[in-house]
């Protein structure tokens, strides 16, 4: 394993860190600044459908709409396992997303947990994500939620 091996896996996974952090501190242009032009979302698992390949721009306003709406969020993401291949790499995490939203209408908390799967690019200013797969596991909570904190915005 050389040095330079070390570093990406060491980038990478700060990389994936950084973007639970920047969601739940409302840091817009540092989350925007961590993926590529475009980005492949993957959220089947929550929201059914298809995946989807959206530019950053609208992918960051949708998470902002989304996460402004709510009094908090906590992003844990752990167990992070990196796979380098040139200038591309593809990582693994395993999370757990708490969603905060005092209301009149259930609990006050919706929880989910899983796995997330990155799909990175190295490019001059660093890696960068260009697709996203979150495989939940299990939930708990208060799912409406999402719906109180859309109506919000």
């Amino acid at each position: 394993m050389t040095d330079q091996h070390l570093r990406d896996r060491y980038e990478i996974a700060e990389l994936c860190t950084s973007m639970g952090w920047h969601l739940d501190h409302c840091h817009w242009d540092r989350l925007t600044a961590l993926f590529t032009d475009d980005i492949r979302l993957d959220y089947t698992s929550l929201n059914g459908g298809k995946p989807v390949t959206l530019p950053r721009e609208q992918v960051i306003e949708k998470w902002r709409s989304n996460r402004e709406g709510l009094a908090a969020t906590q992003h844990l993401i752990s167990n992070q396992l990196v796979d380098v291949e040139g200038d591309m790499a593809e990582a693994t995490a395993m999370f757990q997303a708490t969603h905060l939203l005092p209301n009149q209408f259930g609990g006050p908390l919706w929880t989910l947990a899983g796995e997330y799967r990155y799909g990175l690019l190295r490019t001059p200013d660093g890696w960068r994500i260009q697709a996203l797969t979150m495989s939940i596991i299990w939930a708990e909570g208060n799912r409406n939620i999402r719906d109180l904190a859309a109506q919000a915005d």
